[in-house]
């Protein structure tokens, strides 16, 4: 009979879909999952295990969290309603999971992430960028990381050079980690339903990251994807790229004691190197990593800097 009482103590209130009172903010993206076997995917494809820490965020009313508690040692869920807050504790409150649930009220941009192993998440979409980035940089490495995405925005992620959804996001994420497509899941899942259809994606870290400063690298891979369809040639012609690789170009000599000639002109130097290592016609949605880690280079070794 004690095992039976404790039971009862382990399981939570049923609060899927929205609780009494909770009118939903899509402002902010408040869309809640609601299809419990897209909830156990979503887990099954997490492999959690039992000594670790989960960082959630925008956990809602809970659908993902509880069964998460159930698998975990522990679950930091960032929520920046508090109404959701409320709902959530009130779920777990007088069960033995309360006490492995850990909740970070604000915005999950403006503060430092805390510790986990594994990140699993159905993100406000408005953020969706922002935070990839953010967990890519974030140290100590996590094993992988489970997110719900906007359609577009997932397959972006995984665009490889020459689809027309290859961007900047595409190669900057894909510098960074391995990223797969899990799943589609359509908008009926959720409630209230969103205007567009949705992916889940594993994001896993490489560890250890590519020998790279990844702002010089971001520096050059924004200037190529102003205009993707354009040749370097063309895209390194702009007088606010030449201003700023001219000023950095400046320091570089002066920090080295390098004599720079009075006829010197930094657009004939970009061309020179652009043309050097054979990517002055190559046009940004072809290139893959290793063609812009041979650009990077060609211009580092001439001095020129993008951060």
């Amino acid at each position: 009979m004690p095992k039976v009482k404790a039971e009862k103590r382990c399981r939570p209130q049923r609060r899927e879909g929205q609780g009494p009172g909770i009118m939903f903010n899509t402002g902010i993206g408040q869309h809640i999952l609601k299809n419990p076997l897209i909830v156990n995917n979503i887990i099954e494809k997490a492999a959690l295990r039992p000594t670790d820490v989960v960082l959630e965020v925008g956990p809602g009313t809970g659908n993902l969290t509880v069964k998460m508690l159930e698998k975990v040692k522990k679950v930091i869920a960032c929520e920046l309603d508090t109404r959701l807050v409320g709902e959530l504790q009130k779920r777990v409150q007088g069960t033995c999971l309360a006490n492995k649930l850990e909740i970070k009220v604000g915005d999950v941009l403006k503060t430092d992430l805390p510790f986990f192993d594994t990140c699993v998440a159905n993100l406000p979409y408005q953020i969706s960028s922002p935070f990839v980035f953010k967990l890519l940089l974030h140290r100590p490495f996590f094993r992988c990381a489970i997110l719900m995405f906007q359609r577009e925005f997932a397959l972006r992620l995984v665009a490889k050079p020459g689809n027309k959804l290859y961007c900047r996001l595409s190669i900057n994420t894909q510098l960074l980690a391995r990223v797969d497509h899990l799943m589609k899941v359509g908008r009926n899942n959720f409630k209230p339903p969103p205007k567009v259809e949705s992916s889940v994606v594993r994001i896993e870290p490489k560890n250890p990251p590519p020998p790279i400063n990844f702002q010089e690298w971001d520096g050059l891979v924004r200037i190529a994807f102003v205009r993707k369809n354009k040749t370097l040639s063309a895209a390194f012609k702009s007088s606010a790229v030449q201003q700023l690789l001219d000023q950095n170009y400046r320091i570089h000599c002066s920090i080295h004691n390098i004599e720079i000639p009075e006829d010197f002109k930094i657009a004939e130097k970009i061309q020179m190197v652009l043309k050097n290592t054979g990517f002055s016609e190559k046009r940004a949605r072809s290139m893959d990593i290793d063609d812009f880690i041979r650009v990077l280079h060609g211009f580092n070794s001439e001095g020129i800097h993008f951060s």
